[in-house]
């Protein structure tokens, strides 16, 4: 590890945190505000990869997760009204997705870095961000998985109510991966610009 991939590390390493703490919080029915932080992380690992490439990106990656262990190991130790304020499920749940999405994503920008400079990005940003939505949900809520934390009621998340309050009838916690995942899909065209604006401060080459 190298002092100029510092940078990329202590930005990964704020986001995680803020992330974690801005979850604790409602924004609107099916969102919470870390859904509006958490996907820069991948513009982070986007711009590593970009500029450092992928062994450089995998590093921020490690660092992030380590973060967001520790974070939740903490959350765990945390009673709120309802219980802890992180239960291992989620805990759990969180960290699979966030390396298996991050590595994911790693690896789909190093297959398209040669295309042009937008795709790479695009493309492993959307199939790291559908992984990271997928993996994370069904861990943290689905009743198929109720044995990995028996003690951890989350029978709330399996209420029956239409997609969004206006589509089929599904469980709750698939209308909170649907808004979740339209936010990291949204967010990853906006973050297109900022991305083409840091690697071409950073490295002009190569922008």
């Amino acid at each position: 590890m190298t002092r100029i991939h510092l940078p990329g590390i202590l930005a990964m390493a704020a986001i995680v945190v803020a992330s974690n703490i801005l979850v604790q919080f409602l924004f609107g029915q099916w969102l919470t505000w870390g859904a509006f932080t958490y996907p820069l992380a991948f513009l982070v690992t986007d711009v590593m990869n970009r500029v450092y490439g992928a062994a450089a990106a995998r590093r921020v990656v490690l660092a992030g997760f380590v973060t967001g262990v520790i974070c939740s190991v903490i959350g765990t130790q945390i009673m709120g009204e309802f219980g802890p304020l992180v239960t291992w499920r989620i805990a759990a749940g969180s960290g699979l997705a966030f390396l298996l999405a991050q590595m994911t994503d790693v690896l789909v920008f190093d297959r398209f870095r040669a295309g042009r400079w937008w795709r790479a990005p695009l493309v492993s940003t959307l199939v790291g961000s559908s992984l990271d939505t997928a993996v994370f949900f069904t861990i943290a809520f689905s009743a198929a998985l109720t044995f990995v934390e028996p003690g951890n009621d989350v029978s709330w998340a399996g209420e029956a109510l239409p997609l969004l309050g206006l589509g089929p009838v599904v469980p709750l916690w698939v209308s909170l991966a649907v808004a979740d995942w339209l936010v990291k899909l949204s967010l990853a065209l906006i973050a297109l610009l900022p991305f083409r604006a840091i690697v071409t401060k950073i490295s002009p080459e190569i922008a």
